[in-house]
């Protein structure tokens, strides 16, 4: 009978170790225990096999102390060879084990990578075994699923409509399902909850299992949401970066929830309370407060509930045998006269009503019918006026004389005028109006009811005395009466505060989710903005009493000039302004939107109507300056820019946030860049790690060229880290360029997984590598010796020093066999990529087979061909960017007192809220389109989904729908979207 166990993954805190290897038992004695013992090779460094060592001599005995003489020790004699070598039953040769004892015959790829100083085992060198680029290595190119997945044709990416759930999409005939019964099985044993895993991530996240199965293995595995994205596409059914995010979500709180609930039942298991009914219920919870519902009343800091202090007494029995068998439960028995809570037949009544209420309250199918019962009925949310506040409204009246912080809490008041009398079904509440009540509650503003009808109370009541906890005997009336109440007080004292504690963080929750995603969505956008290059550019920091402060940047970002010019005193900012954008030949001028925006903008336009900068064609924009003023007196900033004012910091990073927004919002911590709204009224934990991941993502899919890129963007690369992303820096300064990138596996804390998470999202652009080679004075050339920085115990790898053209194309290295063989299937060759030949070459074989057929050819996935032919046909230096809109520059303005009711404009969308979206039409205010006025039918098809719908930087149409200049605030009406 064969042996089976499950494979776990062995982790060490190597520095130089990435990867979390499976290897299961069954391996184990097949790659582990020696059968032919070999002598050591001589590159070996010392052996961890301490049996084939030299056989020592025997030493000399000992002067005997006692009487009896000591035998001198026997010599270890060295193992015959084909002999084995003994190991423990239990853990993983080479991996559990700080002491290792390894083969001597074992295969030559283990047995190389087992010598070393170190006792443990190299992970990464056991795990991932680089190939050469041109072995034709059948599943590198495709991802753990590749070999026996079927073709499937791409579909077009019309993922799902926002506020829509996720399609899901059928999957092709014979497509494997890698998330197996078995292996579900597998991730519920390790959870060891009572219910699937798997089963549950599908229901919660609305995926199929099969792809909730693979997205979770390969999470297990260390795999980046970008690498995902694009490389593994057919495992995870083309799901978008959103998607695939919102199913780590869900995974993470499930795990988070099983290892929350293995730690209450090991304190209630220590305290003596847990028993094998309570355990099991714990077990089954598969949300938080369910979990606190349950642990509660057993926490050492609260009080003792009531039916604690009942058990206590002994009443337990006559609470079960009220409902079990109450014709022989005679309550006259618990009466002791002389024990305080047994004293009178009243006192035990109300004991057994404790208990039973407690045992009500606690039944998963009750508290499950309750839900029921509510969701079928209108179940409201209410906020009013807190007494406290109401209290502080009315003295502050009087005390008019003394402004001061009784105004500014009037004027706290005022900001919920909304919700001072507010009511709003559960079901029909939005989420930004969740956030509004819960910010007005902590400022204890509001005071905020969850009412459930009466009828509800009534049903239930029905439901339990007839059917759940309806007694299996004859039961007289006073016991009747008995159950009647637990019942009542059951729903009221405890049943009532659950649910309202459940609907209250049920909405949180969804609010929250939905901040967050329009954060995602507006960072995204902001990140995704097409840089404007090839033009000298003028940041300015407006300012009044400061003054302007300016800087003029070249079109590759480098300061060429900095200054400071005072509005107040124009002539000569006239002067200095002409004498500077006449000298830098400066067409472009990018304002900041702080303080003295406006009159910034009206003194360039004044200047441009006049034709000052004669024969310059100059123009300007104003930009989104949040951030910039935490970031100019950064350590990043001073460590980048260390001779320059941070005042004047703030003018270079406006400028080049115009330039490439990309690389200049990198640096600032995404919340400080002025998106999204409620930003304090969710997680913060939550909030950065969704923002980290959209920084990770628009990073990795515009991908970095690695020998220009600077260290921050490079940290944001999926993969890298902030000591990787040091480690490749010090190794291009030591080492100089990169020219491909097989290099990175000598950078210092690059191993296989960060290598192949990585490579596929950097870029070697030949055209940039001749001119990298000035930036960089390299010591000593990877060609030569080994790298001065390569990672401790690192082998010395044959790396190859020539130029492949592959490495500058979106083509992951694992499919460059692969891309190979088509150029030679289409007759051509990698020095041809982005060229208008080999387009048409590619073109025409396509067109003149079926890709399915094409990609069974080439022993790979249509997804990978796919993603091969964009990486061939698309021109060197190509950036997604460019299909996105860039900044708008204009030469006039326009102020608020010229618009008119009706009048139809074109606007860029600035920032967008969870009630509507605002918009630049360029009179220093923005417009809000409410999110009524933001409908599909004005949506093109391909932005009608939930990762997109409007976000910042896209042009719309509006029609102006009212203004109101003494507030501010003008109302627009969207038109159409423009392309």
């Amino acid at each position: 009978m064969r042996r089976t166990t499950n494979a776990k993954p062995a982790k060490h805190k190597d520095s130089d170790s990435e990867l979390s290897i499976l290897i299961s038992s069954g391996d184990e004695s097949e790659e582990w225990t020696p059968e032919n013992a070999g002598p050591r090779t001589a590159g070996e460094k010392k052996m961890v096999v301490k049996r084939a060592a030299k056989p020592k001599e025997p030493k000399a005995p000992k002067p005997p102390k006692a009487p009896r003489t000591v035998k001198p020790r026997a010599p270890r004699k060295k193992p015959p060879e084909g002999a084995e070598v003994m190991e423990p039953a239990s853990g993983i040769a080479g991996v559990k084990r700080t002491r290792t004892k390894a083969s001597v015959g074992a295969p030559k790829e283990l047995s190389d990578q087992s010598s070393g100083s170190n006792v443990k085992m190299k992970e990464e060198r056991v795990s991932f075994i680089m190939q050469p680029p041109n072995q034709n290595n059948n599943c590198a190119g495709e991802g753990p699923s590749a070999a026996t997945c079927t073709a499937k044709k791409e579909e077009p990416d019309e993922s799902f409509t926002f506020g829509e759930p996720f399609p899901k999409k059928p999957r092709a005939a014979g497509q494997q399902q890698t998330s197996s019964s078995g292996q579900a099985q597998t991730f519920c044993n390790e959870l060891n909850m009572n219910w699937n895993t798997i089963e549950l991530l599908s229901t919660l996240s609305c995926v199929d299992q099969w792809v909730c199965g693979n997205v979770v293995k390969l999470l297990r595995e260390d795999n980046t949401v970008p690498f995902m994205v694009r490389y593994r596409k057919e495992m995870i059914n083309h799901m978008d970066a959103d998607a695939v995010r919102d199913v780590q979500l869900v995974y993470e709180e499930l795990c988070t929830l099983a290892k929350k609930t293995q730690s209450v039942i090991q304190t209630l298991s220590k305290d003596g309370v847990l028993t094998a009914e309570l355990e099991q219920s714990l077990r089954s919870c598969i949300s938080a407060d369910e979990l606190d519902h349950l642990y509660t009343p057993y926490k050492k800091g609260s009080k003792q509930t009531k039916a604690c202090r009942a058990k206590a007494l002994g009443l337990h029995d006559a609470a079960s045998r009220l409902i079990e068998a109450p014709h022989m439960l005679d309550l006259r028995a618990w009466v002791k006269p002389d024990s305080p809570g047994l004293s009178s037949l009243e006192e035990v009544a109300t004991g057994v009503g404790h208990i039973l209420a407690d045992m009500i309250a606690k039944d998963p199918e009750t508290l499950t019918h309750v839900k029921t019962l509510c969701e079928n009925n209108n179940v409201t949310i209410q906020s009013s006026l807190a007494k406290s506040a109401n209290k502080e409204k009315d003295k502050s009246k009087p005390d008019a004389q003394k402004p001061g912080a009784k105004d500014s809490r009037v004027k706290d008041i005022d900001k919920f005028h909304l919700y001072l009398d507010f009511t709003s079904n559960v079901k029909q509440i939005q989420p930004h109006q969740v956030l509004a009540i819960n910010r007005g509650e902590s400022l204890k503003i509001l005071t905020v009811k969850v009412n459930i009808p009466d009828r509800v109370k009534n049903d239930f009541t029905r439901w339990c005395i007839n059917n759940r906890w309806r007694p299996k005997s004859f039961a007289v009336t006073e016991l009747f009466d008995i159950l009647k109440t637990s019942v009542e007080d059951s729903y009221k004292r405890l049943i009532l505060p659950f649910l309202s504690r459940t609907f209250r963080s049920k909405l949180t929750s969804v609010a929250e989710k939905e901040s967050i995603a329009m954060f995602v969505r507006n960072l995204r956008q902001r990140l995704l903005v097409s840089p404007v290059r090839g033009c000298v550019v003028m940041g300015v920091d407006p300012g009044f009493r400061h003054g302007c402060k300016l800087a003029i940047l070249s079109p590759t970002s480098q300061i060429l000039h900095t200054d400071v010019i005072y509005l107040h005193n124009s002539d000569q900012a006239v002067v200095k302004l002409r004498h500077l954008m006449t000298k830098h030949s400066c067409t472009k001028v990018v304002i900041g939107n702080g303080t003295a925006c406006r009159e910034t903008e009206s003194f360039f336009a004044d200047l441009i109507t006049k034709n000052a900068f004669h024969p310059l064609d100059v123009s300007y924009c104003i930009t989104n300056e949040a951030g910039a003023s935490i970031y100019s007196v950064s350590a990043e900033a001073t460590k980048e820019l260390p001779n320059l004012d941070p005042n004047l910091r703030s003018a270079v990073s406006i400028g080049r946030r115009v330039q490439d927004p990309l690389a200049e919002l990198v640096k600032i911590d995404p919340k400080h860049i002025g998106i999204g709204t409620y930003q304090h009224d969710v997680s913060s934990g939550a909030l950065k790690a969704a923002l980290d991941g959209v920084v990770q993502e628009c990073v990795s899919f515009v991908g970095v060229d690695i020998n220009i890129c600077s260290e921050i963007l490079m940290r944001h690369v999926a993969g890298l880290s902030a000591s990787r992303a040091r480690s490749i820096a010090e190794f291009r300064e030591s080492n100089g360029p990169f020219v491909n990138r097989e290099q990175l596996k000598l950078v210092k804390g690059v191993g296989p997984t960060s290598y192949q998470q990585c490579a596929g999202f950097i870029r070697i652009n030949p055209q940039t590598l001749n001119s990298a080679k000035c930036l960089y004075h390299p010591s000593q050339t990877v060609s030569g010796k080994p790298a001065a920085k390569k990672a401790k115990g690192k082998s010395c790898v044959n790396i190859p020093s020539s130029i492949n053209p592959l490495d500058q194309t979106c083509i992951h290295p694992e499919s460059y066999h692969v891309a190979e063989r088509f150029l030679r299937l289409v007759g051509g060759s990698a020095n041809q990529i982005g060229e208008l030949s080999l387009k048409q070459s590619v073109e025409r074989k396509v067109n003149s087979c079926q890709f399915e057929q094409l990609a069974s050819t080439l022993d790979t996935t249509p997804e990978t061909l796919r993603l091969i032919i964009d990486g061939l046909t698309q021109p060197p230096g190509f950036d997604i960017r460019q299909n996105f809109g860039q900044a708008d520059f204009k030469r006039g303005i326009v102020s608020m007192s010229d618009l008119r009711v009706g009048e139809v404009l074109t606007g860029r969308v600035d920032n967008t809220a969870l009630f509507g979206a605002f918009v630049d039409i360029g009179v220093g205010r923005s417009g809000l389109i409410h999110k009524s006025n933001i409908t599909l039918a004005k949506l093109p098809a391909s932005q009608r989904r939930r990762s997109l719908a409007l976000g910042p930087g896209e042009r719309v149409e509006v029609r102006v729908l009212n203004v109101d200049p003494q507030r501010g605030r003008i109302g627009l009406d969207l038109i159409r979207v423009l392309q």
